[in-house]
């Protein structure tokens, strides 16, 4: 089939390159000391740094984020609701390790247990919420592994609730920077509780683990896991000058190396790469040709906003191709694919998207599509 292809000067800035131009230059990554550690873009889920991220490793208390994870789901179907009573059992109010200690018998608000499971990484709060959703922690890692596959997370497999060491209980950076962004990206409305950097319950005020919420006024998450197995862990995310990064870093040696290292890859990603947006979701990119149709012509673009990671100094320079099928036939109708766009800077392909049709087309009546057909007939001849 024959293309039209066509040179998108309007739509993304261009910038003339001088006769000396310099290179884009952007330094090798930092080297963590970390068994596994990721940098990913929030927005687009690009990888920027990766060392052995689809490994499986021990997660630690990193498992909470899928915890937290389906009672945001499942709050946001309308399944559960912030001032639910939760009933704390036996089993909850025994957890050992962190704690947010509720009492066996009482009744706890939901959003308190939320609170407890995201800043006080409470396993007692972990336990009572995984019962309250699923009838028994068990049953609860049954959901957990099912949303894991949902979200693609390939090297993950969950046995509890709370990250306490257990065979078959594995993630990986990648799968848990997989999480945390679905996370960030699904349920915006509850995110917050995960930059708050302390949390009062029965009278008993904990601070939140990761450090760098004091350190670096940017960063507005996650969560951190320990145990012996799984060393040190820190899942964090910071936005700045509207670029969202997310990093993970598994197995460290202390909880000052986790927050250092994860700064290193934070600083690394803000310093050299920027999220731009390149088109609004329903711009109109083009108005194609359109054979045989109620009108001759079918505005083109796309249903969602276009993002794309690239390095700031290829920013300014990127050019974009629509490549658009030339013998395009009615009836059309909204979000048929109609061609492609292809984003490159510096000869290096950025993204590559479909276009859609953003209006349905009717087909036309008989005269007009034997019109069309005829003059269509005629322009293939030459």
């Amino acid at each position: 089939m024959k293309k039209l292809l066509v040179i998108l000067s309007a739509v993304i800035s261009f910038v003339s390159t001088p006769l000396l131009a310099a290179p884009s230059l952007i330094p090798a990554p930092p080297q963590l000391s970390a068994s596994s550690y990721i940098l990913m873009d929030a927005y687009t889920g690009d990888i920027l740094v990766e060392k052995n991220a689809d490994q499986a490793y021990p997660p630690a208390s990193l498992t909470k984020l899928m915890t937290a994870y389906i009672v945001e789901y499942e709050l946001a179907r309308g399944n559960l609701a912030m001032t639910d009573q939760v009933t704390v059992s036996e089993k909850a109010w025994r957890m050992g390790g962190s704690r947010m200690f509720i009492r066996e018998g009482t009744k706890v608000g939901l959003e308190d247990l939320m609170r407890g499971i995201i800043i006080q990484s409470g396993n007692d709060a972990s336990v009572a919420a995984a019962e309250h959703v699923a009838g028994s922690e068990s049953a609860f890692a049954d959901l957990m592994n099912q949303h894991a596959q949902l979200l693609g997370m390939k090297n993950s497999h969950f046995m509890n609730a709370t990250g306490l060491p257990a065979e078959q209980h594995y993630s990986s950076a990648h799968d848990l920077a997989i999480l945390s962004r679905a996370t960030i990206l699904q349920f915006p409305e509850n995110y917050t509780m995960y930059s708050e950097k302390s949390f009062t319950y029965n009278d008993i005020r904990q601070p939140n683990r990761n450090k760098l919420l004091w350190r670096d006024k940017t960063v507005d998450g996650l969560k951190t896991g320990h145990t012996e197995e799984a060393g040190y862990c820190l899942a964090a995310s910071a936005v700045r000058n509207g670029t969202r990064l997310i990093t993970v870093v598994m197995g460290t040696n202390s909880d000052e190396a986790r927050a250092a290292e994860s700064q290193k890859l934070l600083n690394y990603g803000f310093r050299y790469y920027e999220t731009r947006k390149l088109y609004s979701a329903g711009q109109v990119l083009n108005n194609a040709r359109v054979w045989g149709g109620s009108q001759d012509t079918v505005q083109v673009g796309f249903v969602e906003d276009v993002l794309v990671t690239m390095p700031r100094q290829q920013a300014d320079s990127v050019a974009a191709t629509l490549d658009m099928n030339t013998e395009i036939e009615a009836p059309i109708a909204v979000g048929d694919v109609l061609g492609k766009v292809v984003v490159a800077a510096d000869g290096n392909v950025l993204l590559e998207r479909t276009v859609v049709a953003l209006e349905p087309v009717e087909e036309g009546g008989f005269f007009k599509r034997l019109f069309d057909t005829i003059k269509l007939f005629f322009m293939n001849l030459f």
